[in-house]
């Protein structure tokens, strides 16, 4: 396949991402749509062959001489989430720029995740950007995560596709991060872990750093993932995350579909999520969401820091050859509350009743057109309830 990486800087004509419809419904809409490039940098200028057959590991290292670098731990993680201490640098990584486009016809990056899954680079790194773009490109092997944009504003990720082998561990394919006014559109992410995952920084320091990630579209994707979640929330969610719209999303062969996590001593909040037209198939569990989720960086956390879980609402959603509808374990000091379910039909892998396809406990909410009929804590119809979602 011909390798066409292109970074772009010094954007001259951007359309800025900075609508707050309810739920973050318009982002996607008003994404930035580059015009003239006064400067660009190409791989081919460091001696990249665009032939489909030669290798080109050589020419990234020499348009990237701090490949590999080792650099501090974030700032809203502690001690480091991957591993303690300092990490390694991302292939591709910039902090504090603005103004960014990573864009190619397609072509290649393989991260070689087998020789660095000890060490976890990430692919793609942005730290405190505005105005970054990924599109256009494959990404193979991650060591870590694919894409992390993680203190940054405006950021779309457009066609691009991620893959990775489903025995790599803990590897993740787009990582919103303390990041806010994010669009992920027309992508196809295959992980050995989680497929999307929105996070925002771990107990005390994700509480301190309090860096929200909000105002996030998600939209038609394909997501694949192995032995996490094609979209999870957390369980690293101490700075909060709300205002997050998922619409068209297609779910195959994951161990389950949308999970939400979390666990004493993080703090923080999961809040205005809306996801709609979705469609499963091959997933183990739908829709899981534990209050006890998750490890601690150190012993300073705060055990009284109850998270908040409130206003999810699920709709449109229609699975086939599904073991388990639905798991909504709460905590008792802090309960799931407002989960609204509407109009989701799931065909279960096993005949059987409805107790063995709903579990819950510590969670309220209510449903409308729901098979297989869920768990009593969610059963109530909320008539009209569902009219203000945003379409």
């Amino acid at each position: 396949m011909p390798v066409a990486l292109v970074l772009l800087l010094a954007l001259s004509s951007v359309i800025p991402i900075n609508a707050r419809g309810y739920g973050a419904g318009s982002v996607c809409d008003l994404g930035r749509r580059p015009n003239t490039r006064p400067h660009s940098v190409s791989i081919l200028e460091f001696g990249a062959v665009g032939d489909g057959k030669t290798l080109n590991t050589l020419a990234f290292q020499n348009a990237d001489p701090s490949h590999w670098k080792v650099v501090d731990p974030l700032p809203s993680y502690g001690r480091g989430i991957d591993l303690p201490g300092k990490r390694y640098m991302s292939l591709i990584n910039g902090d504090k720029l603005h103004d960014v486009v990573v864009t190619g016809d397609n072509g290649t990056i393989d991260g070689q995740g087998l020789l660095w899954w000890d060490r976890r680079p990430h692919l793609v790194e942005f730290i405190s950007s505005e105005n970054v773009v990924v599109s256009n490109l494959t990404f193979l092997n991650a060591p870590a995560y694919t894409i992390h944009s993680v203190y940054c504003s405006h950021v779309l990720i457009h066609k691009v596709t991620a893959n990775t082998s489903p025995e790599s561990p803990y590897t993740i394919g787009i990582v919103p991060d303390s990041s806010d006014n994010v669009c992920i559109q027309d992508c196809r992410i295959n992980m050995g872990y989680d497929a999307i995952s929105l996070k925002s920084g771990w107990d005390e320091y994700g509480t301190s750093y309090a860096r929200p990630t909000a105002n996030v579209q998600i939209r038609d994707v394909y997501l694949r993932a192995a032995s996490g979640s094609s979209i999870s929330f957390g369980s690293e969610m101490s700075g909060g995350i709300s205002d997050v719209v998922v619409r068209d999303a297609h779910i195959h062969s994951s161990f389950s579909g949308i999970a939400f996590r979390t666990t004493r001593g993080r703090g923080g909040y999961i809040k205005e999520i809306d996801v709609s037209n979705v469609h499963m198939v091959n997933v183990d569990t739908a829709f899981l969401a534990n209050g006890s989720f998750g490890t601690h960086p150190d012993s300073g956390f705060d055990a009284n820091a109850f998270p908040l879980v409130s206003h999810i609402r699920l709709r449109d959603v229609y699975g086939e050859n599904i073991s388990v509808a639905g798991c909504f374990f709460g905590t008792k000091e802090s309960p799931f509350t407002s989960v609204l379910l509407s109009n989701i039909s799931l065909s279960m892998k096993n005949s059987g009743s409805s107790d063995d396809s709903w579990q819950c406990s510590y969670v309220e909410g209510s449903s409308d057109s729901v098979v297989p009929e869920p768990c009593s804590e969610l059963e109530s119809s909320y008539g009209i309830a569902v009219a203000f979602v945003p379409t």
